[in-house]
C-alpha cells in the first residue's frame, strides 16, 4: 500500500519481560526489591485527589528544586523527565543533529541505536574491550556526539572518572552524556566534572536506586546553557510531561538520604555476596558496580539455564547476541529471593551435567 511509503520504520527496543503471574522470582528488569522512602507512602496518603483535574506544573518546579538541592546545582542546571529513556531520548532529539555518526559502544543499553533509527541519527558502535571496558582512544575521532552508561549495562562495568574525562578532553566540540542509572550502587558521580566540560550531561534515574521505576523519574544534569535547549526542544513537544503525584513523590524521596543509603547498602552487600556463590556455581563476570551481574557459565549454556530458571519462575535477562549470547543478566535481589536462584541454579546445573 503506497501510504506505507511514508511510515518511519524502526526495529523497537525489546524491554524484559513482565509476566502476569503469582510466586514469582523476578530479577530481570532490575527494580529494586525494597520499597521507596516511606515519605513517599505519605504523600500518596494525602493526595488531594481535586488536584488531578488541573494540568501539572509545566516546569516541574518542586521536583527540580529538589533534585538541585540535593546535587548542589543550580535548578537552572536540572531537566526532568517521564524516566531516564525520556530525558536521553528528549537529549538525542536535542543535541543529537549533526551529519557525522554518533558514538556509543557495541556491548550497551539497546535503546541507543533504537533512538539513533527512530531520529533518523548517523551512529557508530565501537567495540568494548575483551573485558567489556571502554578504551577512551576508539572516541577520539570526528564524531556528532557521544553517549554510554556508567556503569555500563548489561555488563556493570564501571569506568574511572578519569576515563570520562579523556573521552571529554577528546571531544571539546561534541556533547557527551553519561547515562548513570545505576551509580547509585558503588561508582563515583562524573557531576563534579561538570565545573570543567560545558559539554557534559549526566542523565539519572528513580528507577533503581530509589525504588520508583513504577513512578517513571528521570533528571539530567549539565550546564544550563545545554539545560536551556532541552527545556526549548521540550516546550516544543509537550509542556505537561509530569503528573502532579509524580512531582510531589519524586521531591519527597530526596528527603529522607538515611534511606537511600540503607537500601542501596543493602542491594550492593547483596551482590557482593552474589559474586562469591556465583563463582562457587562456575560462573565468572565482569566485575560489576552495579545493582545486577553479568554472569556466563563455564560450561552451561546460558539460553538453557535461562529457560529451566522460567520453568522454576526465576526471571533473569538474556540476549541471544554476537559476544553476549552466553551471558545472563542477573537482577540483584533480596538475601531470599537470591537463596533462591542459586538453590534453582545448583539443580539445572546438576540437570545438565555441568
Amino acid at each position: 500500500m503506497s501510504w506505507e511509503n511514508n511510515v518511519r520504520k524502526v526495529v523497537p527496543y525489546t524491554p524484559g519481560e513482565q509476566p502476569k503471574l503469582d510466586n514469582i522470582i523476578k530479577l530481570n528488569t532490575n527494580e529494586n526489591p525494597y520499597p521507596p522512602a516511606p515519605g513517599v507512602q505519605e504523600i500518596l496518603d494525602n493526595f488531594d485527589i481535586a488536584m488531578m483535574r488541573k494540568y501539572p506544573d509545566p516546569n516541574a518546579q518542586i521536583l527540580v528544586d529538589a533534585i538541585a538541592k540535593t546535587y548542589a546545582v543550580k535548578p537552572s542546571q536540572v531537566f526532568v523527565g517521564v524516566g531516564s529513556d525520556d530525558v536521553i531520548a528528549m537529549a538525542f532529539m536535542t543535541f543529537f543533529n549533526g551529519d557525522k555518526p554518533i558514538l556509543f559502544p557495541d556491548v550497551t543499553y539497546s535503546f541507543y541505536d533504537v533512538w539513533a533509527d527512530v531520529y533518523r541519527i548517523p551512529y557508530n558502535q565501537l567495540p568494548l574491550t575483551e573485558d567489556f571496558r571502554i578504551d577512551p582512544k576508539d572516541y577520539a575521532r570526528e564524531n556528532g556526539g557521544i553517549i554510554f552508561p556508567n556503569p555500563n549495562a548489561p555488563t556493570g562495568v564501571l569506568e574511572s572518572l578519569e576515563t570520562v574525562e579523556e573521552i571529554l578532553k577528546a571531544n571539546p566540540d561534541s556533547i557527551v552524556i553519561v547515562d548513570e542509572a545505576y551509580i547509585d550502587f558503588g561508582g563515583v558521580s562524573a557531576l563534579p566534572l561538570l565545573e570543567k566540560y560545558e559539554n557534559l550531561l549526566v542523565v539519572q534515574t528513580y528507577s533503581k536506586s530509589r525504588s520508583m521505576a513504577g513512578m517513571r523519574i528521570g533528571f539530567a544534569i549539565g550546564s544550563e546553557k545545554l539545560i536551556k535547549f532541552m527545556n526549548d526542544v521540550k516546550f516544543s513537544v509537550n509542556s505537561y510531561t509530569m503528573n502532579q503525584i509524580t512531582l510531589l513523590c519524586g521531591a519527597k524521596a530526596l528527603e529522607d538520604d538515611r534511606y537511600f543509603r540503607e537500601t542501596t547498602g543493602k542491594i550492593a552487600a547483596t551482590r557482593e555476596d552474589a559474586k562469591k556463590r556465583l563463582t562457587e556455581l562456575g560462573f565468572t563476570f565482569p566485575d560489576s558496580y552495579s545493582n545486577f551481574i553479568f554472569a556466563k557459565h563455564k560450561t552451561a549454556d546460558a539460553g538453557v539455564i535461562f529457560e529451566k530458571l522460567k520453568e522454576r519462575r526465576i526471571f533473569v535477562r538474556y540476549w541471544n547476541k554476537p559476544r553476549i549470547s552466553q551471558y545472563l543478566r542477573i537482577t540483584v535481589g533480596t538475601p531470599e529471593e537470591m537463596e533462591q536462584l542459586y538453590t534453582a541454579l545448583t539443580d539445572i546445573l546438576k540437570e545438565v551435567g555441568a
